[in-house]
């Protein structure tokens, strides 16, 4: 009988595991939420994990672009939200994914204006932009309320997003396992703050957005200061669309899972 009823429970795992794994998932599963914080709040999608497992599990954060902004919660899912759905149906690749969405006239990093068109150079505060900041609470929000490692936060964004996630691992490197900034910019000043934490950065040369020269500064930088893995990727002949060659980098999730902050 004991065995019997062992033959049973195997079968009915198999069935479950198998349902599972033939589940078909689409966009409607980035769940719409609004994250309020003080007087605050921001929209996001939340994609949860594919599999269910007992252990802690990474979250993965992507930042879009200025032409994505609103307050639809829907827009920012226009780049990146298909990839991050099939790769995340990989038992190894198995995280919470969230897109957030930034405002009209709002910005990840802490300018004032779209840097990539501004001619104003300097600006005196550098402090955390507030819907920079909002992402950062938001992140801390979830590692308390999910099943979310801690050491495996992973951050990477385009453009205006690419900006962002440069700024957002300066201003708080202690949470970042890595980051991967598609056709964006630096601060070197700030970044001096994340030369602990692992970055790949990517760029088209024939970018007419976001000058390639801002990837390369900051890439040099790291170079000459970093005490941990960096990698740049430079695609010759592409423009301002980078983004579209790194969802088809082979690599991509796969260097970013291997990175853990228990490793340094």
């Amino acid at each position: 009988m004991k065995f019997f009823f062992y033959i049973q429970i195997s079968i009915l795992l198999i069935l479950f595991q198998t349902e599972v794994l033939s589940q078909k998932r689409s966009l409607e599963n980035y769940s719409q939420n609004v994250f309020y914080f003080e007087n605050d709040s921001i929209n996001y999608r939340i994609l949860d994990p594919y599999f269910v497992q007992e252990k802690p599990v990474p979250l993965f954060i992507f930042l879009h672009g200025s032409g994505e902004r609103g307050n639809d919660n829907n827009s920012q899912l226009v780049h990146g939200s298909k990839f991050f759905l099939i790769e995340t149906e990989k038992i190894e690749y198995n995280s919470y994914v969230i897109f957030p969405q930034c405002p009209k006239n709002s910005r990840w990093s802490y300018h004032k204006e779209d840097p990539w068109i501004s001619k104003n150079k300097t600006e005196d505060k550098k402090s955390i932009s507030l819907y920079g900041n909002l992402v950062i609470e938001l992140i801390k929000y979830l590692i308390n309320e999910k099943n979310i490692d801690k050491n495996r936060i992973y951050i990477s964004g385009l453009s205006m997003g690419g900006y962002g996630v440069f700024d957002l691992v300066s201003n708080r490197p202690n949470i970042f396992a890595a980051a991967a900034p598609i056709c964006g910019g630096a601060d070197l000043d700030l970044l001096q703050n994340a030369i602990e934490v692992p970055f790949w950065i990517f760029h088209g040369d024939m970018d007419r957005v976001v000058p390639v020269d801002k990837s390369r500064k900051a890439y040099n930088f790291l170079i000459e200061n970093s005490k941990t893995n960096i990698l740049y990727t430079e695609y010759k002949g592409v423009y301002h669309n980078a983004w579209d060659y790194v969802f088809n980098e082979e690599n991509f999730f796969d260097w970013f899972f291997k990175k853990n902050k228990n490793q340094y």
